[in-house]
């Protein structure tokens, strides 16, 4: 079978995983991300009649993800949901007056941008980085397989900018167990052959 280059069959509908060229990840408002294993494996759990049971993988995923304010204090996190391959939620990035949930768009000067080796304190792909490095950290400590890759390469985000599409990728977020039969990530889906997601509406 053919792959694409995150890891999912070809002819499968695609999320939207790139970066905005000049956007700053740091500026304060609502992110929506999801983090997809490695060759899309059902590692943290599974779903049981509409619910998703998280294994002890699925715990320490779980736990990473809900630390992530006390690595990065001005980061808060709204929805997300632990899947048996992937992980939604919403993160947002704080200012000194609390958090802001549409954000315009808004450019840096190219030297405060992010670029590979050179992460950026505190932005998006920041952050992300970081969960994903203690996650793979603990979880190959807990089965004993050092080394072993959890997570895909890349990650998928999308700027949230009205409180309207806030409170849809909330809803998307906390259904998801529900749509799991129908999930793009899902690898024995029964069916994938929309080409936009509900949270898109």
């Amino acid at each position: 079978m053919k792959h694409d280059s995150y890891g999912r069959p070809a002819g499968r509908p695609n999320r939207r995983s790139i970066r905005l060229k000049g956007y700053d990840y740091t500026q304060p408002g609502a992110y929506f991300i999801t983090i997809v294993t490695q060759d899309r494996t059902c590692l943290f759990g599974e779903v049981v009649d509409g619910e998703m049971r998280l294994n002890a993988l699925g715990e320490i995923v779980r736990a990473c993800w809900l630390g992530i304010p006390g690595h990065f204090p001005h980061a808060a996190l709204d929805a997300f949901m632990v899947m048996p391959n992937h992980v939604h939620g919403i993160i947002v990035i704080a200012d000194y007056v609390g958090a802001r949930h549409a954000v315009p768009l808004h450019t840096v000067p190219l030297r405060q941008r992010e670029r590979f080796g050179k992460p950026v304190a505190g932005s998006i792909p920041t952050i992300i980085r970081s969960f994903k490095s203690i996650v793979t950290k603990r979880i190959n400590e807990h089965r004993k397989t050092p080394g072993v890759p959890v997570w895909q390469r890349n990650y998928y985000e999308h700027i949230i900018r009205s409180d309207e599409s806030l409170n849809r990728i909330r809803q998307y977020i906390v259904e998801n167990p529900l749509r799991w039969a129908f999930d793009l990530e899902n690898p024995i889906a029964e069916s994938t052959d929309t080409e936009k997601e509900p949270w898109h509406a």
